[in-house]
């Protein structure tokens, strides 16, 4: 093949799609290898070396797809949104009460980690430090809290509920922000199949139903301007 037409298949868009697959495909391969490992020897005890030999690829190659472990939990996080939203959707389809529907999206993110939970605990501790890139609330997890953040806007805007339109714009991530307080009540959860995490869901979904109906009272209208207030200055703070 002559330099010219080398050239031009490196730049052909067909030619180059057999290659991105076969990465992808890597890609995917080591990440699932990783969160086996995670889940059978523990996040902490499981190196990115151990990781690459399991998965029958080069340390370099592994490196290559993922900086790092706390990247691979990255590819994790992204991974995770998807799934929650794919397992969400039913129930996103079929219902437009907003309860139901948001019922549906807080047990659908419990189905999704389910099969997590034995090394949750450990991987939350270095999750839980403020300047961790795992946190959900850095940088480097922006992309998917914006996905999981899009999930609530989701419940939200397909539902039935009337809502004050103030509250309606910020429900989303209030809710997000309450799945997060599921989630850590999940992680520490050592009941059979993580039943009273699924009882906090079913009790609290009414309540929080009731209190976005009840964002439309008059009288209540300065206490939600208030709240609303306050979550601003606070997300807005450097």
């Amino acid at each position: 093949m002559t330099t010219a037409a080398a050239d031009s298949a490196a730049e052909d868009p067909e030619a180059q799609r057999p290659r991105r697959a076969r990465g992808e495909q890597t890609r995917q391969l080591i990440l699932e290898t990783a969160l086996r490992l995670f889940r059978e020897r523990g996040y902490t005890e499981t190196t990115m070396r151990a990781i690459a030999k399991e998965a029958g690829v080069a340390v370099g190659n592994a490196y290559y797809y993922f900086d790092s472990k706390e990247h691979l939990i990255q590819g994790f996080y992204d991974r995770n949104q998807a799934a929650h939203r794919a397992t969400a959707a039913p129930v996103l389809e079929r219902e437009k009460d907003f309860a139901a529907r948001l019922r549906g999206a807080l047990h659908a993110g419990i189905d999704v980690n389910e099969p997590y939970h034995s090394f949750a605990a450990t991987f939350f501790k270095t999750a839980a430090e403020p300047s961790s890139p795992l946190s959900p609330f850095s940088r480097e997890s922006s992309p998917a809290r914006e996905a999981a953040i899009a999930i609530f806007r989701d419940v939200v805007e397909g539902s039935s509920a009337k809502i004050d339109p103030e509250l309606r714009k910020e429900l989303p991530e209030l809710l997000w922000l309450g799945w997060m307080g599921v989630v850590l009540f999940w992680v520490y959860d050592r009941s059979p199949g993580q039943r009273r995490t699924r009882r906090l869901i079913d009790g609290i979904v009414p309540l929080i139903d009731r209190l976005v109906g009840l964002s439309r009272l008059r009288v209540l209208r300065p206490a939600l301007r208030q709240v609303l207030a306050l979550v601003d200055s606070i997300r807005s703070d450097d």
